[in-house]
């Protein structure tokens, strides 16, 4: 079965029917998102959901299985895919290029076009190879702005974790339980297993012969994010994930798989009436969800993202930097501008030195939460900056949004006050002129890698790892171990 014909012929199939990804589910009980990722090729199916998809779908199973694709729009869809895991496109080191609605079938004809007069003056024909990423970078930033979009509200997740959480008998307000986790555990079929042996490049390991999901011994330094992996672990299950085969599709799972369990260890009912009692008393912190539901500064900062617009048309800005400002992950609907390179990526870049997160390092008490107001190119931003209790100086992770929304957040009455005017290379990433005149030629420093960034963002011409940075012997002989 070629799969991204597969699901050209199930995607037009489907709009035929008239239905969408969420209604196809409902009939045949499959979330949308597995729905969505094998109509994206990135999932094979079994041979009885494809049965179910044609019953729900008014057709036979082989309209589903034909091998030709149903029209020639799909076709160049499918051509343009083949081409980009070809070697030699890789070779040309471009970003990958995604046939949005934008993309006309005049454009694909003369890129298909185009591509098979290279592979003729390239002479022989290339063996087909492994999978390759199909573009880091380029998968994040469309998984940024897919977020942006939704406003980083993701509805049918939120679905997923009530009803998951409505079975176990979570009732709220309030954090759920140890007992409610080990129940949500058993209601998908797994039991947990706490272990001191688990390999160090891991957080979690499952077992799905057994179905035993193995976390760390329960400390006082690791309960909170023991709590959130097996909600992340629970989450791959309940959105039907597989093995990634790209970058794609390993971005979608873990951003999924993280919202999943924010959903189900803060859930939307109990945290949205926290959040509107809050904003009548113009209270609103992330600091509340941290402590309320149990869950880290991190999770409560993005489950606040996800329902603060949604519920409150309150526009947000998040962001997470190491201490010497380099930026891990960020997101936004209020207008902020990000620092980014040429193509767009955000990851590894440094942020304004004037900007809240790095100023917090700055302060007196740099463990102490730090507000600021920001004057930027594109309008006047509120911040608030936590930075991580870790060994040395942990990441900072910023929330914020307009000045006109500050006033409904706790800090907002904060007199710190800063201008930026990067991306001017004057504001702060370049020295003044007569530093530079005093240092030219005398001095030489040496750069600290940031291995970090290295092992997270791989390059578009290596092959596509589904564990990146799992080391497997470990995992292997942890699993003998621990069979029965």
């Amino acid at each position: 079965m070629d799969l991204r014909v597969f699901g050209q012929r199930l995607r037009h199939l489907r709009k035929a029917a008239g239905l969408t990804l969420d209604e196809l589910g409902t009939r045949v009980d499959r979330p949308a998102p597995y729905l969505s990722q094998l109509e994206n090729g990135h999932r094979e199916p079994r041979l009885t959901t494809v049965g179910q998809l044609a019953a729900a779908l008014g057709c036979a199973p082989s309209d589903l299985l034909d091998p030709r694709p149903p029209n020639r729009r799909a076709e160049l869809e499918v051509t343009l895919a083949r081409i980009q895991d070809d070697p030699r496109y890789a070779d040309l080191r471009l970003p990958h290029l995604k046939p949005s609605a934008r993309l006309d079938d005049v454009a694909l004809e003369h890129i298909v076009a185009l591509f098979d007069r290279v592979r003729e003056l390239s002479g022989a024909p290339v063996r087909p190879g492994p999978t390759r990423t199909g573009g880091a970078r380029a998968a994040n930033a469309a998984m940024r702005d897919e977020m942006r979009k939704r406003d980083n509200y993701f509805e049918e997740i939120e679905r997923a974790a009530g009803e998951a959480l409505a079975a176990v008998g979570y009732r709220g307000p309030g954090a759920i339980s140890e007992r409610n986790l080990t129940d949500l555990a058993a209601w998908f079929g797994f039991r947990i297993a706490r272990v001191q042996d688990l390999p160090p490049s891991t957080r979690s390991i499952t077992d799905q012969r057994e179905r035993v999901i193995y976390v760390p011994q329960r400390n006082n330094a690791t309960v909170r994010a023991t709590r959130s992996v097996i909600g992340q672990t629970l989450g791959h299950f309940a959105l039907g994930h597989s093995d990634p085969v790209d970058f794609d599709a390993y971005v979608r799972q873990r951003v999924e798989a993280n919202y999943f369990a924010a959903a189900l260890l803060a859930p939307e009912q109990a945290a949205v009436a926290m959040l509107r009692a809050a904003k009548a008393r113009q209270d609103l912190s992330v600091e509340d969800l941290n402590e309320v539901f149990y869950i880290s500064y991190e999770m409560a900062a993005h489950r606040l993202t996800n329902l603060i617009t949604r519920h409150l048309d309150i526009p947000v800005h998040f962001q997470r930097c190491d201490p010497d400002g380099l930026l891990w992950k960020a997101y936004e609907n209020d207008g902020v501008l990000l620092p980014a390179d040429a193509d767009g990526t955000i990851e590894g870049q440094r942020v304004c030195r004037w900007w809240s997160t790095r100023q917090a390092f700055e302060s007196e008490d740099s463990f102490a939460m730090y507000y600021q107001y920001t004057d930027t190119v594109t309008g006047t931003y509120w911040c608030a900056t936590h930075i991580e209790a870790e060994p040395g100086r942990g990441d900072a992770v910023t929330v914020g949004t307009t000045e006109a929304y500050a006033r409904w957040f706790r800090g907002s009455e904060t007199a710190h006050r800063s201008v930026s005017r990067c991306p001017d290379p004057s504001c702060c990433s370049e020295p003044p002129a007569d530093q530079r005149s005093r240092w030219a030629g005398a001095f030489w420093p040496s750069a600290r890698d940031h291995s970090h960034f290295v092992s997270g963002l791989p390059t578009d011409t290596v092959v596509f790892d589904p564990y990146p940075g799992v080391d497997l012997v470990d995992v292997y002989g942890f699993l003998d171990r621990h069979r029965p």
